[in-house]
């Protein structure tokens, strides 16, 4: 990471530092790339938390020293991505070999994380409730991610999932519990594709299926303190309109996945705005007006804190068809981490966050590689 020339962060500049990683499976090497970036910058997050292959990822990073953080993310991405043919050098053959990487995903699963069912267990009783077994994804995140160093609190891990008999969603935080290798495979298990995971007579379900970011959770824990939350989304809210069935079945998949982190960014941005408003009205009021009931609960809803969020998002001009998020072929994964890193490296050079902050406002959004043709995201 040497001879990047990122901009040193500012003494002034006390903001605590997240890593938010959303769900979107083979899209996740894209994050690799964003923290190889952030691993050679002053902003080392001290809160890392993932939905699904993001809650993977984000065990790769809490579960491992600083030092060994990237190598070890860059050795799960290498084992699940094998090339076709062992000893030859992965060559991209373009939308054929995406084409072939989804369909050998499909038929064969990938190595180190899943593979489909043993043909004798559907004749079982009672038969699988999955078509793939994730039993290896176990076997792999305990050689990958040393639990004990998360339980340590070194960083504090979140992992989000459902709970499959409540439809309730639940965190697996380790500054609350002990975690194991089962809660995060829980955060990724998305139905029907994976089955199920049993935590403490529990069975949990993909985080994903109710929110597919956990950035609200990070910035509503409280008690709250100012924060700078790198978001890293996997599908984008907006895009062209498609031409084909093709592009219409990824562009649905990219609406359906990025809905969910827009509105909980957004809701976020007002009810935070408004408790910081709160916060500066309380101190302009004289005592008697704060010695009433009505000013004293609404006191409570205040807050000081201020929020930097900068979303990096995964965007690409090729189109990827709705299979992309289960393409595990080497080629594709390597390209969207060298782009996760690239964009990374493109954010943390601009550094927006280092502007002066309007004293009224709670939160600020960047998307500093956001389309020139759509309507900028900056609250500022």
């Amino acid at each position: 990471m040497t001879g990047l020339r990122l901009p040193r962060r500012p003494a002034s500049y006390t903001k605590q530092v997240a890593l938010v990683l959303q769900g979107g499976g083979a899209l996740g090497s894209y994050q690799g790339g964003v923290y190889e970036a952030l691993a050679g910058s002053e902003y080392l997050p001290d809160w890392v938390a993932g939905i699904s292959i993001g809650a993977i990822n984000a065990a790769l990073i809490a579960g491992n020293a600083p030092e060994r953080r990237v190598e070890r993310l860059r050795q799960f991405w290498e084992e699940i991505t094998p090339p076709f043919w062992p000893g030859v050098p992965s060559i991209d053959l373009g939308d054929a070999g995406r084409q072939a990487g989804a369909l050998r995903a499909l038929l064969f699963g990938t190595p180190g994380f899943f593979r489909p069912q043993d043909p004798a267990a559907w004749f079982r009783i009672p038969p699988p409730t999955s078509f793939y077994d994730t039993s290896a994804l176990k076997l792999t995140l305990e050689r990958l991610v040393d639990f004990d160093r998360i339980n340590a609190r070194a960083i504090r891990f979140s992992v989000g999932a459902v709970n499959v008999r409540t439809g309730n969603f639940a965190y697996f935080d380790n500054a609350k519990i002990a975690i194991r290798a089962e809660h995060v495979m829980a955060s990724g298990a998305l139905p029907t594709g994976f089955p199920a995971i049993e935590i403490d007579g529990e069975s949990y379900w993909d985080g994903g299926l109710v929110s597919n970011t956990p950035l609200q959770y990070v910035l509503d824990t409280t008690p709250r303190q100012s924060r700078l939350s790198f978001q890293v989304d996997l599908f984008p809210a907006a895009g062209a309109v498609p031409a084909t069935i093709q592009e219409a079945q990824e562009r649905e998949k990219d609406i359906r996945f990025s809905s969910r982190t827009r509105a909980a960014t957004d809701s976020f941005t007002v009810r935070h705005d408004m408790c910081r408003l709160i916060d500066l009205l309380w101190a302009k009021l004289p005592p008697e007006l704060r010695a009433t009931n009505e000013a004293e609960t609404l006191h409570g809803f205040g807050c000081s804190t201020s929020m930097d969020i900068v979303e990096l998002i995964y965007r690409t001009d090729v189109a990827q068809g709705q299979s992309k998020d289960y393409e595990f072929s080497r080629p594709t994964m390597e390209a969207r981490w060298a782009q996760g890193r690239a964009d990374a490296l493109t954010t943390l050079r601009a550094a927006p966050w280092l502007a002066p902050m309007p004293l009224e406002l709670g939160v600020r959004t960047f998307d500093v590689l956001q389309p020139s043709h759509l309507p900028l995201t900056v609250n500022a």
